[in-house]
């Protein structure tokens, strides 16, 4: 798609959009009016039954001016010509005493990094909920132990334009689907859980076929049945392993929150005023990347209309760069990487990762076991809390084992990780395992959250604070 997808189909004309956009960006340093037209649908089978089913349409405009450090932005849900006026007269308040020149507007791409079709369309309404239905029974005729299956499927499509002063406009289209399976199972008066989800910006096609909806249901369930079997977990400073992939979402809370260009221009993270210095053991390299094809995190241009990149952060244990919008990065006298992100037309811009990964190593998995003497392999998290001032983090483990002497033991449960923004320079061994997690993240920041990626090959963390039951 070439034109415009809005001003055919609302009252508003691009000239008219145009002409308030520049008047009311005159004397700012930049800013931009940012459109948007979202469908989403939403489907819950839980109980042996459909519980929801959604669909909901929304759309709007935000108009952004910046003048400094200042910000004036107003939205609205009514694409009309009286609408952006008022919303160009509250902007301009920002501006007084302000005689800023525009910003250059960010670089052009010819990047596509997924379809622009709906693809909520292209499935009927009984399809879905059959589909999930199915994958209830399934679930529950793998295993006598099986008490509780909830399954979930959603979809969205949205149209963004950005309008820039001068006339340029910027275009993307963006789908995002994911199913998700949760499977509960229970032994006399114990019950556990398992959940497994997989997603990315396409269409539901890959992922309803039953043998990629079979294997999420079969996931869940020996995550069930693994957590069914475990022992209260150990407590003290021991050596962790973390399993590859979905194990990234501790180094994107731990480290990668600290590298947003907002809290370092401010002097609120701990890693502020360190670039060029080691703040990651040797052979760590961090990396957040959001032009992969078709991932969660992905985005073929920002919310401001910069094109994603491939931002190295730390590399070989040096801090190397921050993830930047257009604001704090022309504060801090460099180039946006393409991380402004909003969580829809009624939010503003700020820095946010994309897809964060730590990149592979040379060692086995196994190898990198067999070296533990005393401590926890960790393969799947829940959430977790960090401070970003601090960097102190605490991640919650659903699923972990205990590890003695190079051999995994029995399934633990109720395990916490805690440690600061010191984690990586206790990193020792990196696995040659690197995967990303399959498609389920979703981060929040200041109230907004928006869908990411992570991954990291297998690693092995020398010392790190394990809350438990003890013993």
């Amino acid at each position: 798609m070439t034109e415009s997808f809005f001003f055919s189909r609302i009252d508003l004309d691009a000239k008219t959009a145009q002409r308030v956009l520049d008047d009311s960006l005159k004397g700012a340093d930049d800013g931009e009016l940012f459109l948007e037209y979202a469908q989403s649908e939403a489907f819950v089978f839980d109980d042996n039954r459909l519980k929801t089913a959604s669909f909901n349409v929304d759309q709007g405009f935000g108009l952004r001016a910046v003048c400094g450090e200042s910000t004036g932005y107003a939205q609205a849900s009514e694409l009309s010509e009286a609408a952006l006026k008022r919303a160009g007269a509250a902007v301009q308040a920002v501006k007084t005493g302000k005689s800023g020149v525009i910003a250059d507007g960010p670089a052009r791409t010819n990047a596509k990094l997924y379809p622009d079709e709906n693809p909520l369309g292209g499935m009927e309404f009984e399809a879905k909920t059959k589909l999930l239905a199915d994958i209830n029974d399934y679930a529950r005729s793998k295993d006598s132990r099986v008490r509780q299956v909830s399954a979930s499927l959603s979809g969205e499509w949205s149209a963004v334009e950005i309008l820039r002063p001068g006339g340029e406009i910027i275009r993307d289209f963006r789908p995002l689907v994911r199913l998700n399976v949760s499977v509960t199972a229970g032994d006399g008066d114990r019950q556990e859980s398992g959940s497994y989800g997989a997603g990315g910006r396409e269409g539901y096609g890959r992922f309803i076929t039953p043998d990629a909806w079979q294997t999420q249901v079969d996931e869940a369930l020996r995550q069930a049945l693994v957590n069914l079997e475990a022992e209260p977990a150990p407590a003290g400073e021991m050596e962790v392993v973390l399993g590859p992939g979905w194990t990234g979402i501790l180094l994107h809370e731990a480290i990668g929150h600290g590298l947003e260009g907002d809290f370092n221009r401010k002097g609120t993270s701990a890693f502020a005023g360190r670039l060029g210095e080691r703040v990651a053991a040797p052979g760590v390299t961090v990396i957040d990347d959001g032009t992969l094809d078709g991932r969660r995190g992905s985005l073929t241009v920002d919310d401001e209309g910069t094109p994603t990149s491939r931002t190295v952060l730390i590399e070989d244990g040096i801090l190397k760069g921050y993830l930047q919008d257009r604001l704090n990065a022309r504060l801090m006298g460099v180039a946006p990487t393409g991380n402004g992100r909003r969580e829809s037309f009624a939010h503003q811009p700020m820095p946010r990762m994309t897809n964060t990964f730590m990149t592979e190593g040379e060692y086995d998995p196994e190898e990198i076991l067999k070296t533990v003497k005393d401590g926890i392999y960790a393969v799947n998290f829940s959430g977790g809390q960090v401070d970003i001032t601090s960097g102190k983090f605490v991640f919650n483990c659903t699923e972990a084992y205990r590890v003695k002497n190079g051999k995994i033991g029995a399934p633990i449960k109720n395990a916490a990780l805690i440690d600061g923004p010191t984690v990586l320079t206790k990193v020792s061994m990196i696995g040659n395992d690197f995967a990303l997690d399959p498609g389920i993240g979703v981060c929040g920041k200041a109230g907004q959250g928006v869908p990411v990626g992570v991954g990291q090959p297998t690693i092995k963390i020398d010392s790190l604070t394990v809350g438990g039951a003890g013993g």
